[in-house]
């Protein structure tokens, strides 16, 4: 029965090995906080948060700055009741990395008192996911490169990002397709295109006979009139990320029909809405993948457990470590190529 003793933290910044560019933005480095929980046993839990004022509106130094209220709050809690960490962080509806950073040392901890892996605490119903790595927004000629060197490296799921520039998008398109046979593509706009300019892009690259695997947030995240349209007259597989932060906007998106995939991340929703959101996609039909923000590799091992515990995804987009550099990196999973084990 170990109690909370102490949390403490940390920023921690790691740069990327070249420019990270989405639509609309343009990353060189990741502002993260590494989250230590001591309990009065001795037992230590980590998490890593990586906050996103873009999706989330979080700010790094308002986050370290709950340190003590968050130490006075969770002191004295068990870790084998987890769910009072839960209920407590679930207030937490404006820092929801910080949320999944906390729940998941907890729970971290609770298996280190009890010598399980986290995987297995979460069901372990798979021993390996597949993971893609992702090819940033660039001139045609370094978007290929990168795909190439993807393609090379032995991954077969490719990420492509998009929403720019509709006409580059589609040359790029077509020219990483030919020179990656027999890859599975995700393709993300990241709230770039209009409807229209969304419809344009899917109908040319089907007419290519490229086929996308999913299309992932086409259209701005407060536009599901947009999404919807855009997903009954599409004919790939559309996906909601910046649109579907928490259960209840993932309730609101299963019950409007509005996406054929939902794009779970710790880092919008925390752990305790990912279960809701992984119970709600079982029942209704809809289809999940999960993806990552900036997290080092402790950041990302947060999600490679929980994915292969719950069994959840069809498709995973964790790759954010590959992308920084890190001295030290703190990796509670096994990594070989594409491939993701638990330790």
């Amino acid at each position: 029965m170990a109690k909370i003793k102490d949390i403490k933290l940390e920023q921690v910044q790691f740069e990327y090995f070249k420019p990270f560019h989405i639509t609309g933005s343009i990353s060189t480095s990741s502002t993260n906080i590494r989250v230590t929980l001591y309990t009065e046993e001795g037992i230590v839990g980590l998490g890593e948060a990586s906050p996103s004022f873009r999706v989330n509106g979080e700010k790094v130094e308002a986050l370290i700055a709950m340190e003590s209220f968050l130490k006075e709050s969770l002191r004295g809690l068990n870790t084998c009741e987890y769910r009072k960490v839960f209920d407590f962080t679930d207030k937490l509806i404006a820092s929801p990395s910080l949320k999944a950073a906390i729940q998941f040392a907890t729970i971290h901890a609770f298996c280190e008192e009890f010598g399980m892996t986290v995987d297995k605490f979460w069901g372990g119903l798979k021993s390996e996911i597949q993971t893609d790595m992702t090819v940033g927004i660039g001139p045609l000629e370094e978007r290929l490169k990168d795909a190439r060197a993807i393609y090379e490296k032995g991954f077969r799921h490719i990420k492509i990002k998009v929403g720019e520039n509709l006409n580059e998008d589609i040359e790029a398109m077509k020219a990483i397709a030919e020179k990656t046979p027999g890859s599975t593509y995700i393709v993300d706009a990241n709230m770039g295109y209009s409807p229209k300019e969304a419809l344009s892009f899917v109908r040319e690259i089907y007419r290519s006979g490229i086929d996308i695997a999913v299309f992932e947030q086409p259209v701005h995240y407060q536009d599901l009139d947009g999404l919807k349209f855009v997903r009954f007259h599409s004919p790939f597989p559309v996906a909601a990320d910046e649109s579907a932060r928490t259960k209840f906007d993932v309730y609101r998106l299963i019950k409007s029909e509005v996406v054929d995939y939902v794009n779970i991340k710790l880092m919008k929703s925390g752990i305790s809405d990912a279960l809701a959101i992984v119970e709600m996609a079982k029942a209704s039909g809809v289809r999940l993948m999960i993806g990552c923000m900036g997290e080092s590799s402790l950041g990302i091992s947060q999600s490679v457990l929980f994915s292969l515990g719950t069994g959840a995804f069809d498709f995973h987009d964790l790759d954010s470590h590959m992308m920084l550099y890190e001295e030290k990196p703190e990796f509670l999973f096994i990594q070989d190529g594409p491939f993701l084990r638990a330790k």
